[in-house]
């Protein structure tokens, strides 16, 4: 005598079957790797938080540049140890990127068109909805002259200027 759950389970898969219409055998459900016709997948992944290259965060700093310098004749920032605007001209993106809390961050090498002086300026991105965009820029270095440093926590700490 056979187990009363094997002939109801007969009966499920039997009662399931008409529905296919025959797709079953024709595809055997392997011809599109388990997706429908449609190419989506019968359950969709939880979204992947892709992290940007360290190639994207460079091109966002120097995308934001010269579209500061285009829509504003220049790009500048307002010292603010000396109280002047620094009119700026890009040397480099460095290639280090790093990231710090929620902004990920590189610097520049910038020249003052004025005074010819190097400045090193921190540039933070955010990655917000799939876009970078640059949310903070301050100046680090004047004349390889550092401005603040960073503890163990990534705060910035300022130092005395001479």
């Amino acid at each position: 005598m056979k187990p009363r759950w094997a002939l109801g389970m007969v009966v499920g898969v039997l009662a399931v079957m008409p529905a296919l219409d025959g797709q079953a055998a024709e595809h055997g459900g392997k011809e599109h790797a388990g997706h429908e016709h449609g190419g989506q997948a019968a359950v969709s992944p939880a979204p992947v938080k892709v992290e940007p290259t360290a190639e994207e965060l460079r091109q966002t700093i120097r995308d934001h540049i010269t579209t500061t310098a285009q829509k504003q004749g220049a790009f500048a920032i307002k010292d603010p140890v000396t109280g002047n605007t620094r009119t700026l001209t890009l040397v480099r993106v460095h290639e280090r990127v790093g990231k710090t809390g929620d902004y990920y961050y590189s610097c520049t090498d910038m020249r003052d068109t004025a005074s010819g002086e190097l400045l090193d300026l921190d540039f933070d991105v955010e990655a917000e909805a799939g876009r970078l965009n640059v949310v903070d820029v301050r100046i680090h270095k004047v004349s390889g002259q550092a401005r603040y440093t960073y503890d163990d926590h990534d705060q910035r700490v300022a130092l005395q200027q001479r």
